[in-house]
């Protein structure tokens, strides 16, 4: 089509909206269209020349379903740049250039074509050529009423997204007090809880020197009072070993019987204050091992000689297993010995039939040593609790003072090892010893 005049404005207008429609464009984007066209025709016809005429192209690129419009005309290169600057079509539609096509200049716009229109065909585009061919141009009068009324129509959809946006700031406002209001009172509570923190913290640490001043006190106690008490012990057994000494005076079966009574209470109080004196010893960390390369075989050797007198009972046998050549682990002898020789005794203690035994194996950087039985064995729940200080499993008489096992883990750990029972209810139990095979000096 020709534009030329102010009516071809208006038709140039009513022909862009036709189109949009006919090709599937939603109404939003048949309007924005047809007034990117108006202004561009009221443009050119108010700085191009009358006798020039300006031409106007519509089609349509199915492959890539776009529409374009191609304003052919004759402008200046000033006037090319004023009309990208003065009209702001650009955001009405898709794409919107200017260039210069000798001797013309060529103005297009392009819109996408939404999917749900479906492809358009060349039969199709033909119906839609034949029917604007048919069309009837409406006047400026019934244009401007149109135009009119997409006004009125944009308006009211403006007022509607303006209340729309109220109501929606109203509730984005209430929401914000809201969560405001939430993020005071959980400010406000992990203020009081970091509070009850540390003041919790505080009181964990009160406790904590209380407790270790508790240990240090019952430390000094156990120690200071074993040693008042060995000198007396040892004094009353050295007495009544005299007193029962055949060189003595001669004593009544009746007093001689009352007088073993007396030494045995006083040894087992003696043993009693022995172990406490070691258990104070090792809580108090002054125990420094003495490192060096030992033998074990030399050990075991050592431990079958001095444990076997304590093997009274003839239905419990006392079997040591020397250990694979070579059995050499660095360590303290001393300490080691002594927690061996608690576990044998203990395990002699506690067996009435069968055997008690020993081995040792390595896996080259562990050794593990164990102390077996075929004792009654120790409930689940209470393997960990027989290594608590003074505690002996219920039902268990052996006379014990409940302080073997809990020394000889400390010594344990001392060394650098750990030290566990493995036992089954009535199957007897396995107290197993791992120590590394080189321990830090």
């Amino acid at each position: 089509m020709a534009l030329r005049t102010e009516p071809d404005v208006f038709l140039m207008r009513q022909r862009g909206r036709e189109v949009a429609a006919a090709v599937g464009l939603e109404h939003q984007d048949q309007v924005r269209l047809a007034t990117a066209l108006s202004e561009i025709g009221r443009y050119l016809l108010g700085v191009v020349p009358t006798p020039a005429r300006s031409e106007v192209l519509f089609s349509v690129d199915a492959a890539r379903a776009v529409l374009a419009v191609e304003v052919t005309t004759d402008l200046s290169g000033r006037q090319e740049r004023q009309l990208s600057e003065v009209l702001a079509v650009g955001r009405l539609v898709d794409t919107f250039d200017v260039e210069r096509r000798d001797p013309a200049t060529v103005i297009r716009l392009t819109r996408r074509i939404p999917p749900a229109a479906g492809p358009l065909t060349p039969a199709q585009l033909e119906v839609v050529r034949g029917k604007l061919g048919s069309s009837v141009a409406r006047t400026p009068l019934e244009e401007m009423a149109e135009q009119n009324e997409q006004l009125l129509a944009a308006l009211e959809q403006a007022r509607a997204q303006r209340d729309e946006l109220a109501r929606l700031n109203d509730e984005l406002g209430e929401t914000n007090r809201g969560v405001l209001a939430l993020y005071t009172q959980l400010s406000e509570e992990l203020d009081e809880t970091n509070r009850g923190v540390v003041a919790l913290h505080a009181e964990l640490d009160d406790r904590s020197v209380q407790l270790w001043a508790v240990s240090e006190a019952k430390t000094r106690f156990l120690a200071n009072a074993s040693h008042e008490l060995r000198a007396p012990v040892t004094a009353i057994i050295g007495l009544a070993r005299l007193l029962v000494d055949p060189s003595s005076d001669p004593l009544t079966d009746e007093q001689r019987q009352q007088l073993e009574l007396i030494r045995g209470s006083a040894r087992d109080l003696l043993a009693l204050v022995n172990d406490l004196l070691d258990l104070a010893k090792a809580e108090s960390g002054t125990i420094e091992p003495a490192w060096s390369d030992i033998e074990l075989r030399v050990v075991f050797g050592q431990l079958r000689a001095t444990v076997a007198p304590l093997a009274t009972r003839p239905e419990v046998e006392l079997v040591v297993d020397d250990p694979e050549p070579p059995a050499v682990i660095r360590s303290d002898e001393i300490l080691l010995t002594q927690i061996l020789r608690n576990l044998l005794h203990n395990g002699l203690k506690f067996t009435s039939q069968g055997q008690v035994r020993m081995t040792a194996e390595s896996d080259g950087s562990t050794w593990t040593l164990r102390v077996s039985d075929t004792g009654i064995g120790i409930p689940t729940e209470l393997q960990e609790r027989i290594f608590e200080e003074f505690y002996q499993v219920p039902g268990k008489s052996s006379g014990g003072t409940g302080l073997g096992l809990p020394y000889a883990r400390r010594l344990v750990t001392i060394l650098g090892g750990t030290l566990h029972v493995e036992s089954r209810f009535g199957e007897g139990s396995a107290f197993v010893v791992q120590l590394p095979v080189r321990s830090e000096t």
